[in-house]
């Protein structure tokens, strides 16, 4: 028998009306975030950034294909990374479908990683991946937006990540939990797996010049991540405890 509450079906629906008010305030704070995102004040990028693409060679005004708007997710896969990072996977599984959405609507997305290409392609085809991903080997991208740091500033203990100071010697001493877990499957140790860290940024295309609009990180991106928007709304939400997923081939089918 359950150990969770039941109820009357004129029960179940009193409460589920009540949350439904709450999820309606929800979505209006939500669109206000939105129209407060838009309203930050663009910044010019003057540094000539360099990437490789499948298609060769490109600057950061190239990745937009195009379009006025870029969205860029920074994908965790350094240079001595093996394959990339579980959890960016997982959020990357979920691209394919609607990156020909956004070029319908004019906005370019891409991932970007420190790997070189032909680690990414490899990765990609691995993983049976068409989305656009370049790779920022040997430039500062990652640097300057914040989603890696040197060996340097890692022996400090002290990096920025999330428009903060981030104590990263706890972590790093932990190794033995989930992120030793994922370094393993990215074939490396703890530290040189974060060196690299999550996020995304926008950028906005205008009369030839590039300027950058938004960035988030951490939890900021977790609404890019479609399997947990589903496990919010399953009957024991993320009921997690620990890294519990794996890439898309390598768990065990029944």
């Amino acid at each position: 028998m359950t150990g969770h509450a039941t109820g009357t079906r004129d029960e179940w629906l009193a409460a589920r009306l009540e949350l439904l008010t709450a999820e309606k305030e929800l979505t209006r704070r939500s669109d206000e975030l939105a129209r407060k995102r838009q309203a930050l004040p663009w910044v010019l990028i003057d540094k000539d950034y360099r990437f490789e693409t499948d298609e060769g060679p490109a600057s950061l005004a190239d990745l937009f294909r195009g379009r006025s708007q870029l969205l860029v997710y920074h994908f965790m896969f350094g240079p001595e990374y093996t394959a990339g990072c579980p959890a960016c996977s997982s959020i990357a599984d979920g691209f394919n479908g609607f990156v020909v959405h956004l070029e319908n609507h004019d906005v370019a997305m891409t991932a970007v990683s420190r790997a070189p290409l032909e680690k990414l392609q490899a990765y990609k085809r691995r993983m049976g991946w068409s989305f656009p991903w370049a790779s920022s080997y040997g430039t500062d991208f990652n640097y300057d937006f914040r989603t890696s740091v040197t060996e340097e500033h890692q022996r400090e203990g002290i990096v920025e990540y999330n428009f903060g100071q981030r104590d990263i010697k706890p972590v790093l001493e932990a190794a033995d939990g989930p992120v030793g877990e994922f370094a393993a499957m990215t074939g490396t140790d703890a530290a040189t797996y974060l060196l690299e860290a999550p996020g995304m940024s926008a950028f906005a295309l205008e009369d030839g010049v590039v300027y950058h609009t938004y960035s988030a990180y951490a939890r900021g991106v977790d609404a890019m991540w479609g399997m947990y928007q589903w496990l919010d709304r399953a009957p024991k939400g993320r009921n997690e405890a620990g890294a519990w997923f794996r890439r898309r081939d390598e768990y065990e089918t029944t």
